[in-house]
C-alpha cells in the first residue's frame, strides 16, 4: 500500500522529529509571546479609540517583530535542516533548498 505524499503546510508531517529550530524552540515561542501580548494591546488601543498614527506605530512594530522571527526560523532551517540534508541524502537537500527558496521568495513579496 502506498501513501499520498504529506501536503504543504503540515510542517509536523514533512520534518524529522527534531525540527531545525529545536535548539532556538525557547527563543522563537518567548519572541511570538511577547507577540501576542502587542496584538492584544493594540486591540485594545482601538477599543480605547486611540490615536489612529500610535496604533500604526505599534503594528508596524508588531510586523518587524514578526519577521524577526521569521528570520530566525529561516536561518535555523538553512543551518539545520538544509545543512543536515546536504551532508546525508542529496535529494532531500535539493528539496529542501527548493522549499528554503521557495519561502524566502515569499517573504521577500512581504
Amino acid at each position: 500500500m502506498t501513501t499520498a505524499p504529506a501536503a504543504r503546510g503540515h510542517a509536523h508531517e514533512r520534518h524529522t522529529p527534531a525540527p531545525g529550530y529545536a535548539d532556538h524552540k525557547a527563543d522563537h515561542l518567548a519572541r511570538l509571546n511577547k507577540i501576542e501580548g502587542q496584538i492584544r494591546g493594540i486591540s485594545r488601543m482601538v477599543t480605547d479609540d486611540r490615536y489612529c498614527i500610535d496604533v500604526l506605530t505599534q503594528i508596524s512594530a508588531a510586523g518587524r517583530a514578526l519577521q524577526e522571527v521569521a528570520l530566525g526560523l529561516l536561518d535555523d532551517h538553512v543551518r539545520g535542516c538544509v545543512t543536515d540534508a546536504a551532508r546525508t541524502d542529496p535529494a532531500q537537500a535539493e528539496e529542501k533548498f527548493a522549499e528554503f527558496s521557495d519561502t524566502l521568495r515569499r517573504a521577500l513579496r512581504l
